[in-house]
């Protein structure tokens, strides 16, 4: 049987395929759907989102060491927090296969950076795959666990944003007869990382690497299509579809598994070519490994650049300027220069309330990952950092310790992100006295994902009903003394309790409690309209940046467009109302019907 699957539903089955026994993961695009697909499709496989990427990761540990295969998923940033288990576990070594996914964002579609995580494998020292396409991402999921049983070592196969959410046919095929559950080897010379123990260990990741070596030149992922052209192209992943579409009969070798890279193959490529070309996505990870093997004529880097995504259009570009294509921009137009959609909270979304606070306060606010970073864009204008998740409370604690007491800096954070990284925040903050105002935005749930699940909405990646986080006590057992609990669309609410909040001293907590306008038990209220005679151009409703409000065409005297709203949109979350000083913003009369 053949599916049309994306890239993450084609991992989610070659899991299921591999005999897999648990997945964890916690959401960050592009890599998401990987575990929505197994929780939805594949029952038998244990799956839950962990409250950060360092925890899941320990969980798969966990689950390879009691014999049973395990997956972990994330986006590229969270393997930075999952660092910390990674590089041990690569000197340890698994007991059942352990895969990890990196699914990377060449060209920062929805994160904070495009690092390359192809050098992260090489830094842990762990071999990775790299699929190009829906099957591929289905057959390296059973390598992986093939290659980690028989060589002892987590497996990472890296995905990109294309690969993840592009779609393809796959076939399907029956589970495998998955290894015999392992019991647990206490062995605490391969377990315990004591000193003593991880200088033996060291020495035999590296023996294991001379292992994968000879391993990855005949591995059926690492290949040569020959058509018997003076140029050689070497590249992998979606560039591999991108170098197949602009030039479809040139000598092209394939690596698909990047760590070790296939040195002996790749040597006898170039030698069989009168000129090799690297192409490659962000680093130049093959061109740095090659020319550090002695092969120093090949290029790369000089045509395709190190930053954005690669397209078949900047492939060709790039082959034209090495002058092996002939290739000219059609019509003179660049793919990409279309008319720009910034992004922009969704109407009715509480964070627009909130920010529309902050920012009429003046106040500096530390941000973090979510939804609410966009509260940093034009109209609101209301946040002024972002580095990582929870780094908004640190951030927020630097500054006071730095400006004063009187500074008025604010951190605001997720209830996801909270739960995340920010607690180890609040507990800085008040073990170290900050003056600091803690702004938890509870939309009770994991928004900018796509509504996921989190250990305060009281349910699981599984569906089943579990506890939930009570923020409130939760702070007050970290110490903080003023935790504050407001709806974030009440103007005036809003605007009180921070002002106070900043006026005391000490760390405080608001929450603002009010659930994403997206999620599905969240009921629409009557949309609000503008009476037109009544509107004075003054542009305040503008200000609040709701994509529900528009300029009218009827201008006022001062030739100032009046306001009018889109009743298809407005959720009547009430925050334009509330602001319009000549009260021109009224619930929608909804006519009679005829003969009640």
């Amino acid at each position: 049987m053949k599916k049309l699957l994306s890239g993450n539903e084609a991992v989610a089955r070659g899991v299921f395929e591999a005999g897999v026994k648990l997945a964890s993961a916690y959401p960050g695009t592009p890599s998401t759907e990987i575990l929505e697909t197994i929780a939805r499709d594949y029952r038998s496989i244990y799956c839950e989102w962990s409250p950060n990427e360092k925890v899941a990761f320990e969980v798969g540990i966990g689950g390879s060491l009691g014999g049973g295969r395990s997956l972990v998923t994330m986006k590229h940033v969270g393997l930075n927090v999952a660092a910390d288990p990674l590089m041990t576990f690569s000197y340890t070594g698994v007991n059942a296969g352990f895969v990890f996914i990196s699914a990377d964002d060449p060209d920062m579609h929805s994160s904070q950076n495009e690092q390359d995580n192809r050098i992260f494998a090489k830094f842990a020292q762990v071999p990775f795959l790299e699929p190009s396409d829906s099957q591929e991402s289905k057959e390296m999921m059973l390598e992986a666990y093939e290659i980690s049983e028989r060589f002892d070592t987590p497996v990472m196969v890296r995905m990109t944003t294309r690969i993840s959410h592009s779609k393809g046919m796959v076939d399907f095929d029956d589970p495998i007869d998955a290894p015999k559950q392992k019991q647990f080897d206490r062995d605490v010379t391969k377990y315990v990382m004591v000193p003593a123990h991880a200088r033996a260990r060291h020495v035999v990741m590296l023996e294991r690497e001379e292992r994968l070596k000879k391993y990855v030149e005949t591995s059926q992922f690492n290949r040569v299509e020959e058509f018997g052209t003076e140029l050689g192209i070497i590249t992998g992943g979606i560039s591999y579809q991108y170098v197949k579409e602009v030039m479809p009969e040139v000598d092209v070798l394939k690596i698909g598994i990047g760590f070790p890279m296939p040195l002996e193959m790749i040597g006898k490529f170039v030698k069989a070519h009168k000129r090799v070309i690297i192409v490659e996505e962000l680093e130049p990870y093959y061109e740095d490994i090659i020319k550090s093997a002695g092969m120093t004529d090949v290029e790369g880097k000089i045509y395709t650049g190190r930053t954005g995504e690669l397209s078949p259009h900047r492939v060709a570009q790039s082959m034209n300027k090495a002058g092996v294509l002939d290739y000219s921009t059609p019509n003179g137009f660049e793919p990409g220069e279309m008319f720009a959609r910034p992004p922009m909270l969704c109407p009715g979304c509480p964070h627009r309330g909130l920010f529309t606070v902050l920012k009429k306060l003046k106040l500096t606010v530390t941000g973090d990952i979510g939804c609410y970073t966009l509260g940093a864009t034009k109209p609101l204008e209301a946040l002024h950092s972002c580095f990582c998740m929870g780094a908004s409370i640190g951030n927020a604690i630097g500054m006071e310790k730095v400006n004063g007491t009187g500074s008025g800096v604010v951190a605001v954070l997720g209830d996801s992100t909270f739960l995340h990284s920010g607690i180890t925040g609040v507990l800085d903050a008040v073990y170290n006295k900050s003056n600091t105002v803690i702004i938890i935005a509870d939309n009770r749930v994991t928004a900018m994902t796509g509504g996921q699940e989190h250990p305060a909405t009281g349910r699981t990646l599984m569906g089943e009903k579990t506890k939930e986080v009570d923020f409130v006590k939760l702070c007050e057992a970290l110490g903080v003394e003023s935790v504050r609990v407001i709806d974030p669309l009440n103007y005036d609410e809003t605007m009180t309790v921070v002002k106070e909040e900043i006026e005391r001293p000490g760390p405080s907590v608001v929450i603002t409690d009010k659930p994403c306008v997206l999620m599905p038990k969240r009921i629409m209220e009557t949309p609000y309209e503008v009476i037109l005679d009544e509107c004075n151009g003054c542009s305040a409703c503008f200000r609040i940046g709701c994509p529900a409000i528009y300029p009218s065409k009827e201008m006022t005297d001062r030739g100032r467009p009046k306001a009018e709203i889109d009743a298809t949109l407005c959720t009547g979350c009430t925050l334009c109302a509330q602001i319009c000083l000549p009260e021109a913003i009224v619930l929608t009369q909804i006519p009679e019907k005829v003969g009640s």
